[in-house]
């Protein structure tokens, strides 16, 4: 089959972790012989920023190690769907794209039978920032790929869509697996953005005052570090190390001996069961992690065997503690949890509920479209 595929983008991973996922689900698309167009906007946020870091090879760097990706740049003034769309038989248009391209799209479906059209969400602004979700026009789209449970059925009861599927993000194993002999360069490692202080409290917690409090090698990369961070960071004696791509995660997790999960507030209070890709990622290469608390509402994985679960400060100080102490304990904390991400959470088991989902859509009839309820950011509802 033929798959076209609008994200923002394939190529940058700077403050874009969907990028994580699309790659992975791409390459394995193209490894079971399908076709792959991944579109993605000439001017998009990520890139722009990638490139303002002028650092080497960053771009080269993302070729080097997915060669057989590529993406399709589009300016949203000139393309031409119909064009893009003749021979497609799967269309997914990711959330953080313009409405605009979103209504276009979905209108050329209105007046085409010969692909599905599918809304893809891995974020949390349908309950942070409902209005801005209301404003995609999916009255023509065939259903929702969203990345939770509750996350999908918020697009049912809003009446966003008529159709919703649960598709949760997974590790790319291709890339994310054990590295060996990878030279040893501290204890804690933590990759992750600063987040708009969404986590601000909580880094603090879980993260900065246990790693100060044992006297911790830690080191952190990301992006959008603000000045009191960075300044947070140093105090508590951990290293900062900028933006790491998404693609070399797995030679600095071997280069350490254990990471830390901190959930994004969000996602602790509205949206149970979504853990994003980062613990998929980690448990995939092998090292041992331990979470702040979050609701596994969906058994995606099996807290205190997979990994740790630190519900305080004292807690988290215990967990590290323990592992960088017992060796055996983590080399079998790290393989029970490896071992769950081969068995249930791979971009292969992933491409393996999208064909499922793509063969319920060819079987059913052509979808009757109803008209979308009001916005529920004016309904008196709560989640």
């Amino acid at each position: 089959m033929k798959f076209v595929l609008f994200y923002h983008s394939l190529i940058s991973d700077w403050n874009h972790g969907n990028a994580h996922f699309l790659r992975g689900i791409a390459t394995e698309l193209l490894q079971r012989g399908h076709c792959v167009e991944v579109y993605e906007p000439t001017d998009g946020w990520s890139l722009r920023n990638l490139r303002a870091e002028q650092l080497p090879n960053s771009l080269m760097g993302f070729f080097e190690a997915y060669p057989q990706l590529l993406s399709r740049f589009y300016n949203i003034n000139d393309i031409d769907i119909g064009a893009v769309l003749a021979n497609a038989d799967v269309v997914i248009v990711h959330e953080w794209n313009d409405p605009a391209l979103v209504r276009q799209i979905g209108r050329h479906r209105a007046r085409s039978t010969h692909y599905r059209l599918l809304f893809h969400d891995t974020h949390h602004r349908a309950v942070t920032d409902p209005k801005s979700i209301a404003r995609y026009d999916l009255e023509h789209f065939d259903g929702v790929l969203a990345f939770g449970n509750v996350l999908r059925d918020i697009y049912l009861d809003r009446g966003w869509t008529s159709r919703a599927w649960t598709w949760h993000e997974a590790a790319d194993t291709r890339v994310f697996r054990p590295m060996m002999r990878e030279p040893e360069e501290g204890d804690v490692v933590w990759i992750g953005n600063w987040g708009d202080d969404e986590r601000t409290r909580e880094l603090k917690e879980f993260l900065l005052d246990p790693v100060h409090a044992l006297k911790l090698r830690a080191r952190i990369y990301g992006v959008r570090y603000p000045a009191p961070a960075l300044g947070a960071l140093s105090k508590a004696g951990i290293e900062y190390g900028g933006w790491l791509p998404n693609y070399e995660v797995p030679r600095m997790f071997a280069r350490f001996k254990v990471t830390v999960h901190v959930p994004r507030r969000p996602y602790c209070e509205a949206l149970p069961g979504i853990p994003t890709i980062r613990p998929f990622e980690a448990l995939a290469c092998g090292i041992p992690l331990v979470s702040a608390p979050w609701d596994d509402v969906e058994g995606l994985f099996t807290p205190g065997r997979d990994f740790l679960v630190a519900r305080t400060r004292h807690e988290m100080k215990e967990a590290i503690g323990a592992i960088l102490h017992d060796r055996k304990f983590a080399r079998t904390l790290a393989n029970q949890g490896r071992a769950t991400i081969l068995g249930r959470h791979t971009c292969a088991h992933r491409i393996d509920e999208l064909l499922d989902i793509c063969r319920e859509l060819r079987l059913s009839r052509p979808m009757e479209h109803k008209p979308r309820k009001a916005p529920a950011f004016m309904e008196e509802r709560s989640l």
